[in-house]
């Protein structure tokens, strides 16, 4: 289940040693809550099954690939840089250099703030495994906030509700985009094919990420507005001739029934010629708008995010019959 998730460097936070693996715990629906990149998502209300997918942003936007947020307490970070210091692997001037970011002999206080633990974390940065772009951004060295208080404004990406929304958006997975058509097995040259996605599966879906230890969460909420057919041919026309489906009563398209030949449907596709021995791609995308709501009663709207499926569509020729 685990591996479905994301990966993030020096995931998870607080094992007490280095900050990292990763702590999962089950939602009362049996949904995995993960904890990964010092973040907890809750996926109880995404979406589910094996067709289910990430949304693709319809602009050039895409969520932090790099954050940061608490990582230790004063005694975690102790545990975790000490013995990098005695090893001595990372130079004799930059361990010295280090200790005294930390620690003075001469200034008890001034020893990874133990004098206030409990009430506050030493903030560090997260990598989002899948290395995209501007994953080596976040190199400010850890720093301190006391709890209650906000991560310093010149801080890049360090977690408040609207850079979890952003984290919750990558998190989102949406239903399966194969469309139901009529004819179902085989169309026909110039005969109007119905398409439709059952309303039940294109509901809203959303993630909450939060981080506990300082009381701030975001929910990010993925809601479906229209589907985008595209034949796979040239040789075809879509109905509407735009090929965009809106969604209509919670469905996109309408269901064909007995006694609708005669008439175009709302949505769906005439194909011009046959596809021979083939097949034709048709592509079905999904466009869902997602919009957030913070725990500091923040919101407002994220990209539109688009997720999309082919499947082979035969097209036969329609056999007159000579007498």
């Amino acid at each position: 289940m685990l591996a479905a998730t994301p990966a993030y460097a020096e995931t998870g936070f607080g094992d007490g040693t280095n900050g990292g693996g990763n702590n999962a715990n089950l939602t009362d629906d049996g949904t995995l809550s993960v904890s990964a990149g010092g973040v907890r998502f809750d996926h109880s209300k995404n979406g589910k099954g094996g067709k289910a997918g990430a949304l693709t942003s319809s602009t050039s936007w895409s969520p932090p690939p790099c954050w940061y947020a608490p990582k230790y307490s004063p005694e975690e970070l102790q545990a975790y840089l000490e013995p990098i210091w005695e090893a001595g692997s990372t130079g004799h001037q930059w361990d010295n250099e280090q200790r005294k970011k930390y620690t003075n002999p001469d200034d008890p206080e001034k020893d990874f703030n133990k004098h206030k633990s409990g009430k506050g974390y030493w903030w560090g940065s997260y990598v989002n495994k899948s290395f995209p772009p501007g994953w080596d951004s976040c190199t400010k060295d850890y720093f301190w906030v006391d709890q209650g208080d906000p991560p310093p404004a010149d801080v890049e990406n360090a977690v408040t509700p609207e850079i979890l929304a952003e984290l919750a958006y990558s998190e989102i997975r949406v239903p399966g985009t194969e469309v139901t058509l009529a004819p179902a097995q085989a169309t026909k040259v110039n005969l109007p094919t119905w398409a439709w996605l059952d309303g039940a599966q294109f509901q809203p879906v959303s993630v909450t990420a939060s981080v506990p230890e300082i009381g701030i969460s975001a929910t990010a909420t993925a809601e479906p507005v229209s589907l985008k057919i595209q034949p796979g041919t040239p040789d075809a026309e879509t109905y509407p001739a735009s090929g965009v489906c809106e969604i209509n009563n919670g469905r996109i398209g309408e269901p064909y029934a007995k006694g609708r030949a005669n008439r175009t449907p709302p949505c769906g596709v005439q194909y011009l010629r046959s596809s021979g021995d083939g097949t034709f791609p048709l592509q079905a995308t999904v466009t869902w708008e997602v919009h957030w709501t913070g725990s500091d009663g923040a919101g407002g709207d994220l990209p539109d995010g688009e997720f999309g499926a082919t499947q082979d569509v035969v097209v036969q020729e329609i056999q007159a019959v000579n007498r």
